[in-house]
């Protein structure tokens, strides 16, 4: 049982049934294929109706030049934080960062280690050695400037443990 059009056009040899199944195939497929758009379709749909939800085009560029404007005022604060922030690291390099104190009994006779020195250093090494002497008959204050880490006047050995401390280079002294 042959066809007129299957002869005209070369193929009159093929059996029918075979074209319809190939034909079904094809039909089945592009069925799937419109399935799968539609679902993505439909995502894609709920995605833009969540989107413009009460929005309209005017009200989005509202939106958009508020978020522009946000944007500008972010820059312009995190610049601010930047300036605040060099301000003060250049407030904090003077200020006391380093920090000796050495107690000890200045006349082995009163007992306690009531006697201190006390260093004090910023960032570069400057500042004093503070230096507290108690005796029986009276307490005693005196300062030594340092500058770069030394002192232009002699140091006691109290007063050494308490820049050694200062400078993080020892810390065993009580």
């Amino acid at each position: 049982m042959g066809s007129s059009l299957l002869n005209n056009i070369g193929l009159g040899n093929l059996d029918i049934g075979i074209i319809l199944i190939l034909v079904l195939i094809i039909i089945i497929c592009l069925l799937s294929l419109t399935i799968v758009i539609l679902v993505k379709f439909s995502k894609l749909n709920k995605k833009y109706q969540k989107f413009m939800q009460g929005n309209t085009a005017r009200s989005l560029e509202e939106d958009i030049v508020r978020l522009y404007e946000d944007t500008k005022y972010v820059k312009l604060a995190v610049e601010k934080n930047r300036k605040d922030v060099s301000t003060l690291f250049d407030k904090v390099s003077n200020a006391f960062q380093k920090v000796g104190l050495v107690k000890y009994d200045a006349f082995n006779q009163m007992g306690g280690k009531l006697s201190f020195s006390l260093a004090l250093l910023d960032e570069k090494n400057n500042g004093f050695v503070l230096n507290s002497v108690h005796s029986v008959e009276g307490c005693y204050t005196y300062t030594k400037e340092i500058i770069n880490g030394a002192s232009s006047i002699h140091l006691g050995d109290e007063e050494k443990q308490a820049l050694e401390i200062a400078y993080g280079k020892n810390s065993d002294y009580e």
